[in-house]
């Protein structure tokens, strides 16, 4: 359960890491244009910019043009746009259908498979592999939406295109479960993963941007007894690569709102934001802390161990409104703004409250 959970969240890291950066290699004629050292495109081209911008599409003055994350000038002809629509068509599909065969020779071609059939996970891991689902179809949607932009697709088919991309990237993983005899079909990832598509979906219809952004942070747990220790490495992998992609315990998933994009007049910075956290620690067995000890067959049984939910409140940072002149740097920026910063933050728990200066 917790391997496959790996691969799935690799392909789907995959997916948003790559995307951005591609789509953002296509800056540098509009960057040239823009800041003078080549002429501008001809008048027939020209009349055809349409400068992106987060809160609308129109011709900004050359100081707004170049600070602005991810900036396309719009194909010049029907032809161009059909060549760029299936360029991003063809990315997509080679991406999400290479990190699928990966996915299913690696992991599923291991396991028998039958008849298409559900199961219900719901109530293990306090819902935190749920909102990973959620996380993973906004990120996903968020990384294909410069692509669509780029191709030239108008405003609202942009935004459908990008929220599609990553929903039906995950919905093709959920089927691939359906059709194993060790899980199947989740009706609550897929809700999760609507949920994720929908959050990036709703915001960029509303608002023309994400001022709601979703986003992950990890600390890995270490725990003051040796059987809990050897339980967390057997459970979800010693390294911290493992760790971080599968230990639920030390997770926690992030709301991180923009302050000045919903109190424009206020002296605060732009980029500064205020986050709330979800997480869960106490963990150790899907829906129960029993287990069977792999080296003597002895069942161990934990229950003792509290299971809890945490919640969490911080300050942020939205690095899609830092402003700079290097693409190289925006599509750094946009990637990062999957993560949420350290931060001093405070945690309740149980009913309790307590203050961390230093968490991630």
């Amino acid at each position: 359960m917790k391997n496959r959970w790996l691969l799935k969240l690799f392909t789907c890291m995959l997916g948003w890491i790559l995307l951005p950066v591609l789509a953002n290699t296509q800056l540098a004629v509009a960057e040239k244009s823009v800041d003078g050292s080549e002429n501008l495109p001809d008048s027939n081209l020209a009349s055809n910019v349409a400068i992106d911008t987060c809160c609308h599409e129109t011709a900004l003055s050359q100081k707004a043009f170049l600070n602005h994350p991810f900036r396309f000038f719009k194909p010049d002809s029907l032809a161009a746009q059909k060549k760029r629509i299936l360029a991003m068509a063809g990315m997509h599909g080679g991406l999400y259908g290479g990190s699928l065969l990966v996915l299913n020779q690696a992991w599923y071609a291991n396991y028998p498979r039958g008849k298409f059939h559900t199961f219900n996970d719901f109530p293990e891991w306090q819902q935190i592999d749920k909102v990973g689902h959620i996380w993973s179809a906004y990120q996903l949607s968020r990384a294909s939406f410069p692509g669509w932009r780029w191709a030239g697709l108008p405003e609202k088919k942009q935004i459908l295109m990008a929220g599609l991309s990553g929903f039906a990237f995950l919905t093709v993983v959920e089927i691939l479960d359906g059709f194993s005899k060790e899980w199947g079909w989740s009706w609550g990832d897929f809700g999760a993963n609507i949920a994720g598509s929908g959050l990036f979906i709703g915001q960029q219809l509303g608002w023309k941007e994400q001022r709601i952004s979703f986003k992950f942070s990890f600390h890995r747990m270490q725990y003051p007894e040796t059987m809990l220790n050897e339980r967390s490495d057997d459970l979800y992998g010693a390294s911290l690569p493992q760790r971080m992609l599968k230990d639920y315990n030390g997770q926690t998933y992030w709301l991180s709102a923009n302050i000045k994009s919903f109190l424009p007049d206020t002296k605060l910075p732009g980029w500064l934001n205020l986050s709330v956290g979800y997480g869960a620690q106490g963990m150790f067995g899907g829906t129960v802390n029993i287990w069977d000890n792999p080296q003597t067959n002895i069942l161990i049984n934990r229950t003792d161990i509290t299971r809890s939910r945490q919640w969490y409140l911080a300050p942020d940072i939205d690095f899609t409104k830092i402003k700079t002149n290097k693409k190289w740097v925006r599509s750094l920026f946009y990637v990062l703004n999957a993560f949420k910063m350290p931060a001093p933050t405070m945690v309740l728990s149980r009913g309790k409250l307590r203050f961390h200066g230093f968490y991630f």
